[in-house]
């Protein structure tokens, strides 16, 4: 007897789709469940960078919040928002798990890649990979957080899934030219803007870039463009807030940090230029 298979459901498409309304729902539950939870980090600074990004603070405050007070703010802004609007805990706990299920999809499409056949063995390996990717310690202790881990990690996760499209089926497989990165690359920079520990993640990244068929020019010019386009990614996103933090400080990274042009200079001084 032939074996019933996958693809020999029409409706087998929605797979990825499915499994985005599932996870989503999961986590809605689980976060309404766990409710909201003030820590530390939370009274300390996460509150107060949220604030920062919606009203401006450096002619009020200095150091307000430590040393963490001018860190990249607008990816605490959601949470900030939700609690002053008088919303619960319980239903701002749910509108975050929303915003990280965005990182599903993503999710989804890695396990495809990796796992690209049609039967149901396959749908349920697939599933399982998407569901130890929500379960892992970190993506669990996020559940009700003000941090932004798990915000900053959605568009890293997404420049991963985009990265892996020659791994898929046979029938869908790309051979992704000098293009192929600049998607990813801008995603990856926008994941670094936002939080700056992503910084030393995303130097693997690349590896991916080159391991992609091509010839040997062909992976070079990609991952050159992947890493351009990192840097326009993070330069574009960062800029506002570093522009404010040059135009008050000195320097775009922090206000502790030497005013840019001096550090300049001495770099100059040191490189004998």
């Amino acid at each position: 007897m032939k074996p019933v298979r996958l693809s020999d459901f029409p409706g087998s498409r929605w797979e990825g789709a499915a499994a985005t309304v599932l996870a989503a729902v999961a986590l809605v539950v689980a976060a309404m469940l766990t409710g909201m939870g003030l820590g530390w980090d939370s009274l300390n600074h996460h509150l107060y960078l949220g604030w920062s990004a919606q009203e401006h603070r450096f002619d009020r405050d200095l150091v307000a919040a430590g040393y963490q007070a001018h860190l990249f703010p607008y990816s605490y802004w959601p949470a900030y928002f939700l609690l002053s609007q008088g919303v619960s805990g319980t239903w701002a706990s749910a509108c975050l798990a929303l915003l990280h299920a965005t990182v599903v999809p993503a999710l989804w499409l890695i396990a495809w890649a990796l796992i690209p056949g049609r039967a149901w063995s396959d749908l349920g390996f697939r599933w399982v990979g998407v569901a130890l990717g929500l379960v892992a310690p970190v993506p669990l202790s996020m559940l009700g957080s003000t941090s932004n881990d798990m915000l900053s990690a959605v568009p890293f996760v997404w420049a991963i899934a985009l990265s892996l499209p020659h791994l898929g089926p046979r029938e869908s497989v790309t051979h992704p030219g000098v293009g192929g990165a600049i998607a990813p690359g801008l995603l990856l920079g926008v994941s670094v803007a936002l939080k700056w520990s992503n910084g030393p993640l995303a130097l693997v990244v690349p590896l991916l870039w080159a391991l992609a068929p091509g010839s040997f020019a062909l992976r070079v010019a990609r991952v050159a463009a992947g890493c351009a386009a990192t840097a326009l990614g993070c330069l574009v996103l960062y800029a506002g807030w570093g522009y404010r933090l040059l135009h008050e400080f000195g320097n775009p990274i922090h206000p502790f940090y030497p005013p840019l042009g001096k550090a300049i200079s001495a770099w100059m001084k040191w490189a004998g230029i």
